[in-house]
């Protein structure tokens, strides 16, 4: 079984302080569902600088997924 983290993520993209986020909304949200499911926690989508990231809790600690190398990504939390 392939699991959401090893599907390519074909959607365009923008960089933004280092981190390759998703370039609109509504690619971000779709992937925000597909992830909600996988890790069994809800998941929301976010705005930061000029791309779309994908926050949500992972064992009571907030992260947010942007792309790395076509696939999604833990990336640091931005103040």
């Amino acid at each position: 079984m392939t699991t959401l983290f090893s599907m390519p993520v074909f959607d365009a993209t923008v960089v933004y302080e280092g981190n390759e986020l998703f370039k609109g909304k509504g690619s971000a949200e779709q992937w925000a569902q597909r992830l909600s499911a996988e890790i069994k926690s809800e998941t929301t989508v976010r705005k930061i600088g000029t791309g779309w990231a994908i926050c949500g809790t992972v064992d009571d600690v907030e992260c947010q997924w942007g792309i790395y190398g076509q696939r999604l990504k833990r990336i640091d939390q931005q103040q």
